[in-house]
């Protein structure tokens, strides 16, 4: 297959990273990202059952996302929830303006404006509709990140593709890892050469540059080092769901819990 057939199976659609006023930051939990993060984090044994979402025929990927994210966030806890298609692509139409059967309208979505629509107007399923709190990190800090993912299920995050990354075999399949050295007749290797994406950060072997991570996208878990993840990261997000809160473990509690619920009230007040 080509390039372009891939293009028309796996859509990009995250628009260049953005920043509200008062936009809820991770940092309002003192010590949360800053604490030293788990040095590997294996779900080897947990099936996070991400789904295609429409981001096969949409650039829905931030949509895509936050109900991939609930997934993962359920399976964590032992049980699944039920995400379809229309929800998805529903809450795309939502948060970025999509008029269903108009192309001229699929223009991806900036996860801030995104994530603050969840958080106004939750994320609307067949049978309930469920309210994430977010906050953003700096996309440098490594370590945060780590704890977002060991933490908040996973990390919510917005990168800049290569077009080698988009490479794809006789089979259709992408490369099986994403790294920064890929072979020169995958293509352009600059980060933004083929667009922005949401995906989702699940799991880690380690933490050195060589070291493998799991993503959530398109449906699949794909492979990346963390040099692929420096290289190509433009924005990092963790979303909590109170309704499906499971106090314990490396879950936020206490202030820090209080912290992030007043930074969101406050966020949708000056919103308002």
């Amino acid at each position: 297959m080509t390039n372009r057939k891939l293009a028309q199976i796996r859509k990009l659609g995250c628009r260049p990273a953005e920043h509200r006023p008062n936009q809820p930051h991770l940092s309002a939990m003192r010590g949360f990202c800053a604490r030293p993060a788990p040095a590997r984090l294996d779900r080897s044994g947990i099936n996070p059952a991400p789904l295609m979402l429409g981001n096969d025929v949409l650039g829905d990927c931030t949509s895509a996302g936050i109900g991939n994210h609930l997934r993962a966030t359920a399976a964590l806890a032992g049980f699944q929830i039920a995400v379809t298609t229309p929800a998805a692509v529903q809450f795309y139409s939502r948060s970025t303006g999509y008029v269903p059967g108009n192309p001229a309208t699929d223009n991806g979505g900036v996860e801030v404006d995104v994530l603050t629509t969840a958080l106004r107007d939750g994320y609307a399923l067949a049978d309930q509709t469920l309210f994430p709190l977010w906050g953003s990190a700096d996309p440098g800090d490594l370590n945060g990140i780590r704890n977002i993912t060991a933490g908040l299920s996973a990390a919510y995050l917005g990168a800049q593709l290569a077009t080698a990354d988009m490479w794809e075999d006789q089979d259709g399949n992408l490369p099986p890892v994403w790294d920064t050295d890929s072979p020169a007749d995958h293509g352009d290797p600059t980060p933004g050469s083929a667009g922005g994406h949401c995906l989702l950060l699940w799991d880690y072997a380690g933490t050195t540059d060589t070291d493998l991570v799991t993503l959530l996208t398109w449906g699949s878990l794909q492979k990346a080092t963390w040099r692929w993840v420096r290289s190509r990261i433009m924005e990092a997000h963790g979303l909590a769901w109170p309704q499906l809160r499971a106090p314990g473990g490396l879950y936020p509690a206490g202030d820090d819990w209080m912290n992030l619920v007043a930074a969101n009230e406050a966020y949708l007040r000056d919103a308002a």
